[in-house]
Order: structure tokens, then C-alpha cells, then sequence
């Protein structure tokens, strides 16, 4: 059961083409490349709309886009920006500070209403201001052992990132200036280790870092309380970050029918 009522949600549906998009000449990003015959932004929408814990939706992408069939089953389109960032901004704008919103990536083509609702169940028992979606790599590949993912080794075990995580609008700020100083630091290992501490590197390094621990640093470092939310729909991180993967996202679709 819900514990508040539908919230809305944000799909990031803008950016460049990219490698997913080779060989569709006519698509603006990968949002809009077909799985199935169905394109994968209009997939990861009808999720969001299958369940009734998600009220408004609002698909940021590019307003020149606005009139395709992908992107009708949102309650509004936005114009999308130059980063990631930007976007998520646009989608966030006007709403409620204080309120949680669920924001999706474009491309999750077998996400399902099971998942949605699971993570937002988790989300809002949280009561953090941001909440990440993960999948344990067992709860994975029991289902899905042909996806491959990055996999981040912790003391709890071994987990990848999903495709959805919540966040409550006041907090966007925050969130920038913490992108931003990654984004700089990136290829330096000594900036790297000044932003999350060399304790908290050095126990990723060990597998010694528990999500406990890696939860209480972002939360210092955002100021604002972050959460892990651990999810048991592996479907929630399958995504499309490569060409090679849209045959396998091709077999997923066939196989979920």
C-alpha cells in the first residue's frame, strides 16, 4: 500500500546521439530508437503509467520532439539542456520542494510496475531527500545473467545501480555543486580522495565499505539525507548504454511478452 499518494515522476528522454543510436538516422537520442517496435522512451513511459502510485508525468527531451508518438503518454514535455543535470533541472522545475519525485532514465525497456512500486516503497520508508535504486548481483543474474554491469563490491555484497532513483526538489542544488566538484576531480585520484575521504576509498578498495557507511558520507557531503534503496526486480537495471545492447534488450522484450 502507498504510504502518501501518487507522486510524479520525470523521464530524462533529451541529450546527443550516441552509440546507441547507429544505424536510426532519424532519432534525435536513444530514447527514441526501437526495441521491438516500440521505442524505449515510449517503454520506460508506459511503466510509469502502468501503476497508480505515479500521478504526473513530465518527459524532458527535445521540444522539436514534442509531437512524436513516444512521447504522448506524458502529461508534459520540456525542453531538455546541454547535461544531465540541466535536464533533470527542467523536470524538477515548479514542483514541490518538499516533495519526492521519481525520476527514470529513457532506457529501460522491460521496467516494470512491480519494480516502480517496489522502489518507491522503499524510497518513501526512507524519508531521504535522495534515494538511489541498486540490485545485489545473485538477485541479478539469477534472472538475468546475460546483462552485463558494472559492479561496485562493498561489505554487504556486490551491487549495480538501476535506472530510477527519487529525489525531493529542495535538494537539486546541493546535487549540483556535488556533480560539479566530481565532474572536475575525476581524473584526479588525490581530488577524488579529498571529496569522499581516503578511509572511505580505502575501504571500497579492501571490499571493507558497508552501504551503511557509504550512505552516512554522501549524506555529509550533500547535506541532505541519502539512501540506497536495494531492489529485488533485477528489471530495474536493465538499461541500453550500448549498441550491442539493443539486441539483447531485443530478446528481453520478446521473452517478457
Amino acid at each position: 500500500m502507498a504510504l502518501n499518494g501518487p507522486i510524479a515522476a520525470v523521464l530524462l528522454a533529451g541529450g546527443p546521439r550516441d552509440e546507441v543510436c547507429a544505424g536510426f538516422a532519424d532519432v534525435p537520442n536513444k530514447a527514441f530508437v526501437p526495441v521491438g517496435g516500440i521505442s524505449l522512451g515510449r517503454r520506460t513511459l508506459s511503466a510509469l503509467r502502468s501503476t497508480h502510485r505515479v500521478g504526473r508525468v513530465i518527459a524532458v527531451a527535445p521540444l522539436v520532439e514534442r509531437a512524436r508518438l513516444e512521447l504522448a503518454l506524458a502529461d508534459e514535455i520540456r525542453s531538455d539542456g546541454a547535461t544531465m543535470s540541466q535536464s533533470l533541472r527542467s523536470g524538477l522545475h515548479a514542483l514541490p520542494p518538499d516533495d519526492l519525485v521519481l525520476v527514470a532514465t529513457s532506457d529501460l525497456p522491460i521496467l516494470s510496475s512491480a519494480a516502480i512500486e517496489e522502489f518507491l516503497d522503499l524510497a518513501q520508508r526512507s524519508d531521504a531527500d535522495l534515494v538511489y535504486a541498486c540490485v545485489e548481483r545473485g538477485c541479478h543474474e539469477s534472472r538475468f545473467p546475460e546483462v552485463p554491469h558494472t559492479w561496485a563490491r562493498l561489505r554487504d555484497g556486490t551491487y549495480c545501480g538501476g535506472g530510477l532513483f527519487a529525489i525531493r526538489p529542495r535538494t537539486l542544488d546541493a546535487l549540483d555543486r556535488f556533480l560539479g566538484r566530481l565532474g572536475a576531480a575525476r581524473k584526479n585520484p588525490l581530488r577524488l580522495a579529498s571529496i569522499f575521504g581516503y578511509d572511505i576509498l580505502t575501504r571500497y578498495a579492501l571490499r571493507a565499505l558497508s552501504i551503511a557507511a557509504a550512505e552516512r558520507r554522501a549524506t555529509a557531503l550533500l547535506g541532505a539525507p541519502v539512501a540506497a534503496a536495494i531492489c529485488t526486480h533485477p528489471e530495474i537495471a536493465v538499461n541500453v548504454d550500448r549498441y550491442s545492447d539493443l539486441a539483447l534488450a531485443e530478446d528481453l522484450v520478446s521473452k517478457e511478452r
